[in-house]
């Protein structure tokens, strides 16, 4: 057996509880310089050139901006549940076609959205009613976005590969990188150079290319079996219909959750500004909670991936259990803390006595569900990891989008208030959660009878 092949692998022999942490805490400061790198232009337009130019980084820009990138993300994650089982397997010939045909695909794919998006970018601004004052502003951006697309794609591809072998720490380290360089580029080109929108978007693309460019370098040089090598790069037939079997269904995912919550923003926005205010403030503090279970999500699907290519499906259904536990008891902390503190967090955003009373209604009929959701979170990311994606994203999007949508439009106009358009979210998270539970102990009986032959 080769060298390569002989890398002790903590995520299939260490000790679980450890190794979770080991692999959890990169990617929940990943995930914070994400939100710093995603709000660095928006701030730094919005203070120094102006509201409009704000509006054109941050308004329908923006929604067109995480819609595309949500839906790649979630087809990346195809590539990484599939690298992960072949890796905790050591069968290094499908690592291989696995991590070449994900970089073709990436490339591929983003050659298509690239022109895609720098033709379509007008239209899809007026379908999401872009006031014309900011047309010009909005479509330079998001052309400028695409046209650096290709680097989001390959950056997002390549830290997945890197986690899906255990790796969470070197793409927080090219993150936090690229977070900074952007930052700098946009007070130069922005604040120095007086080009506004122009600079603030050339800023992006310039920081997206370092870091696509350092997490190329680093599974270049890797020695380990998922060494990246420019000539082997193609489609592998088979191979790709795995990766689309597993990440369309997490992309189309991705885009029912925005679908979902633009016509809840929608129907919050006819309450005034204050709701407005209120709801997001809140949605301020609500992404801490995310960034922590998201987190916990994301390291159970590549603990779950490994070991299940590994066939150690004790160690498998182990690691959920225990990932459950540290979930569940972080989340009755942060909702203990919301609870209790939620009035003194928002005053970090407003002083405004209506929008903090506002603010923690929705606080008070929200934050008692979270707990819930962790079921959601860790058992899907569970199933992702076994590559049983097509029942989990059909409970999720009809359990939470489809029903919220239909919530809207029923419940609202029998009983138009603000506590109604919130109560669509424990509603939903209680419904999606028992049927998560039910249909993963039923494939979790699968596994044991499995692993008794």
């Amino acid at each position: 057996m080769s060298e390569k092949s002989t890398v002790k692998n903590a995520i299939t022999e260490g000790i679980i509880w450890k190794q979770l942490l080991v692999f959890f805490f990169p990617i929940v400061l990943g995930t914070f310089f994400q939100q710093i790198y995603n709000t660095a232009d928006a701030i730094i337009v919005g203070r120094f050139v102006g509201k409009e130019a704000l509006a054109c980084v941050g308004g329908s820009s923006a929604q067109i901006i995480n819609l595309i990138v949500g839906f790649f993300v979630g087809l990346s994650s195809g590539a990484t549940v599939v690298l992960a089982q072949f890796y905790g397997a050591r069968d290094e010939k499908n690592v291989s076609k696995a991590l070449h045909t994900a970089a073709a695909f990436a490339i591929i794919g983003s050659i298509i959205i690239t022109i895609l998006g720098i033709v379509l970018t007008p239209w899809m601004l007026r379908l999401l009613n872009t006031p014309e004052n900011l047309m010009e502003g909005s479509a330079l951006y998001v052309r400028v976005y695409f046209g650096g697309i290709l680097f989001v794609f390959i950056y997002n591809i390549g830290s997945g590969i890197l986690r899906a072998v255990g790796d969470s720490r070197r793409p927080l380290y090219f993150l936090i990188t690229c977070c900074m360089i952007n930052i700098v580029l946009d007070l130069l080109f922005v604040l120095g150079f007086g080009m506004g929108v122009a600079g603030a978007a050339i800023g992006t693309l310039i920081s997206q290319a370092v870091s696509a460019v350092l997490i190329t370098i680093t599974l270049m040089r890797t020695r380990d079996m998922y060494q990246l090598h420019p000539r082997r790069i193609r489609i592998h037939g088979k191979t790709l219909k795995s990766l689309l079997y597993i990440g369309l269904p997490a992309g189309f995912q991705s885009v029912m959750y925005t679908i979902s919550n633009m016509m809840i923003q929608a129907s919050l926005n006819s309450f005034g500004t204050d709701t407005v205010a209120a709801w997001t403030a809140y949605g301020k503090m609500d992404s801490l909670y995310w960034m922590i279970i998201n987190a916990f999500g994301i390291s159970i699907t590549t603990f779950v991936g490994q070991n299940f290519g590994a066939r150690k499906y004790d160690r498998m259904k182990k690691s959920v259990r225990v990932c459950l536990g540290m979930a569940i008891v972080t989340s009755l902390v942060l909702t203990l803390f919301f609870l209790t503190l939620g009035q003194y967090a928002f005053r970090l955003f407003t002083t405004d006595a209506s929008v903090i009373d506002i603010g923690m209604v929705m606080l008070r009929l929200m934050v008692p569900g979270y707990t819930v959701y962790v079921f959601i979170e860790l058992l899907s990311g569970a199933l992702r990891g076994t590559g049983d994606v097509l029942i989990p994203m059909l409970m999720t999007c009809g359990g939470i989008c489809i029903l919220r949508i239909i919530w809207i439009l029923i419940a609202m106009p029998l009983r138009p208030q603000i506590s109604t358009i919130i109560y669509s979210y424990p509603i939903s998270w209680v419904i999606t959660a028992i049927l998560f539970i039910i249909y993963y102990t039923l494939r979790k009986r699968r596994w044991s009878e499995t692993s008794a032959r």
